[in-house]
């Protein structure tokens, strides 16, 4: 098959899902056209069937906002018409689902029919997707698309519950490339995190409200106080400054680590203890799988998609959102005892290998072959 995936090139997780995705499709003799505005964060090695298409807008001193949609949508019809495309596979609905949209309209008054799919990942359907200003080309996106897919149960619900979808949404859940997340921990550097053998606890995020990054501090500061440990933080984004902040008015700097973007995240996770995720939201929780599959256990809130991935009492543990003392009681329990830690990591690499790219890609391969198929008919008729 000849496919194009649209995707925001960075390290978020709707953009790594779709470029990992992409990789392991190229792997298997696909050829693969990536569609953005920048190479995405993962694309990282070359194949001879990937293929990176920028879109380029235009900036004209009417535009106080660059056109992106439609530069894309203008993208999208060139590739499909030049590179003979089969179908496309746009990951985010905003706006990638409405730049499809046009893009097949366009098309088709050429006489060229092309399907696409849309990945919803979360935030465009739990946060961005419901503000009043998109909501209506949102539900009118994802409803046009001839095929649709969510990466959790969760949110498949979600979305039917705020929005008036007419389409049928099938589940296939995000996944994991072990030949990347197997790393033996390097044993120096862990030394130079932890010197006297501490626990490393680690959190990654986009440090945005949503994550509670906050309460991965207090959290810490809790278990600080019984298990000698030293905490991680990965990523950046505007709750970076009040955690800080916060770690300052603990008298605990010395013992947590600022990492900021990281794109080698297997190389931390590898030396970690224990993942900390207390979202007030996660459509699935890619970050968490990532930890699981390093062998490390998760503390995570019961919000969203997780309880779909973390398994309460077996991969680790679950609480209310913004209920730091069960967090950091539960993060005590998994890191006071060596043998009940080492029960946890190996259950919790149990767990992630369920989610191995082997399992989940021919998922994604026979929905194209099924949504294609059903294309051709509707052309035909």
């Amino acid at each position: 098959m000849k496919i194009g995936i649209v995707c925001y090139p960075t390290f978020g997780g709707s953009g790594v899902v779709a470029t990992e995705l992409g990789k392991a499709l190229a792997e298997k003799g696909h050829k693969v056209h990536f569609i953005t505005y920048n190479q995405p964060a993962r694309l990282d090695f070359f194949s001879e069937n990937l293929f990176y298409h920028e879109v380029s807008v235009s900036n004209y001193p009417l535009f106080d906002y660059p056109p992106y949609e439609l530069a894309l949508a203008s993208k999208l019809v060139d590739v499909v018409k030049y590179e003979r495309l089969d179908i496309l596979h746009v990951h985010y609905a905003i706006p990638h689902a409405s730049a499809a949209y046009m893009a097949k309209q366009i098309l088709a008054s050429n006489g060229i029919y092309i399907p696409f799919i849309t990945t919803l990942h979360g935030t465009d359907i739990t946060l961005v997707g419901r503000d009043i200003t998109y909501k209506p080309a949102v539900t009118f996106s994802i409803n046009q698309s001839d095929g649709v897919t969510s990466v959790s149960e969760h949110l498949k619900e979600d979305t039917y519950l705020h929005f008036d979808i007419e389409n049928d949404i099938r589940v296939i859940p995000n996944f994991i490339d072990f030949r990347r997340f197997s790393l033996k921990p390097r044993d120096h550097f862990k030394k130079a995190i932890a010197p006297s053998g501490e626990k490393i606890i680690t959190h990654t995020s986009n440090f945005r409200k949503v994550k509670r990054v906050t309460d991965v501090v207090e959290v810490f500061a809790k278990v600080l106080k019984e298990v000698p440990s030293k905490l991680l933080m990965v990523g950046d984004g505007p709750e970076r400054v009040n955690a800080e902040q916060l770690c300052r008015q603990l008298g605990i700097c010395d013992d947590v680590r600022f990492l900021g973007k990281q794109e080698a995240v297997e190389e931390i996770l590898s030396i970690s203890d224990l993942f900390i995720m207390p979202s007030e939201n996660e459509s699935f929780g890619l970050a968490a799988l990532e930890a699981m599959a390093c062998q490390v256990p998760v503390i995570c809130s019961n919000a969203g998609g997780m309880p779909e991935l973390n398994v309460h009492g077996v991969t680790g543990f679950m609480s209310n959102v913004g209920d730091v003392d069960d967090m950091a009681k539960n993060a005590i329990y998994i890191l006071e005892d060596d043998e009940r830690l080492a029960k946890f990591k190996e259950q919790a690499l149990a767990r992630a290998k369920e989610f191995d790219i082997n399992y989940i890609m021919p998922l994604y391969e026979q929905f194209y072959l099924e949504v294609i198929e059903k294309n051709k008919l509707a052309v035909i008729q």
